[in-house]
């Protein structure tokens, strides 16, 4: 499938998000579980900024695809190679974009197979299922494991979230789980 994705905008604070104008979908992970490689991964082009350290995403940033809807790049969780202080800044952000945005179509989360779903994860499904925000789980990084094993991973983390549905498992390096995370997001959108 041919993308068209820009760059839009970024935002450190909620007065500086853009106007509402298309519908949004948030990707949200922890600050070492590639985001800006998967995001690059699905649009096939590098439009979000990669980096070695972990936790450099420190702006939310807007992403339009194909005139249609924004993937919308969330700050990083949990480790960080930043102060905690500046970590913990990020809250009120993050929390404001995904309780503010009457665009906001769904989420994204991305959890790094090898880790699988902890603490953070559990609350922040039970909070979106509380709030009614649709989710699309994604186990990153699945090129790391044997296939056995990475079967194994996705019952736990299913079982562990309550999911109906596998969750979905990519590799941003080989583009495995690309396509069904393409109809995934597509899905989203279109229920909007």
């Amino acid at each position: 499938m041919k993308v068209k994705a820009r760059f839009v905008t970024s935002a450190a604070k909620p007065e500086d998000f853009p106007p509402e104008d298309l519908p949004e979908l948030a990707v949200v992970g922890r600050s070492n579980v590639g985001k800006s490689s998967l995001i690059n991964a699905l649009v096939g082009q590098p439009i979000a900024r990669t980096s070695r350290t972990p936790g450099r995403t420190r702006l939310i940033n807007w992403f339009e695809i194909n005139q249609r809807f924004h993937l919308v790049d969330l700050p990083g969780y949990g480790y960080a190679e930043v102060s905690r202080e500046l970590r913990d800044s990020w809250r009120p952000l993050i929390e404001s974009f995904l309780t503010t945005r009457a665009t906001l179509a769904g989420v994204v989360l991305l959890i790094d197979i090898r880790r699988g779903a902890e603490d953070e994860e559990l609350d922040f499904v039970a909070w979106l299922d509380q709030r009614g925000t649709p989710a699309t789980i994604v186990l990153t990084k699945a090129d790391k494991l044997a296939k056995a094993k990475r079967m194994l991973e996705i019952t736990k983390v299913k079982h562990a979230l309550g999911l109906r549905e596998d969750p979905i498992a990519v590799s941003a390096q080989t583009g495995d789980g690309v396509d069904p995370l393409w109809r995934a997001v597509l899905a989203q959108i279109e229920r909007t």
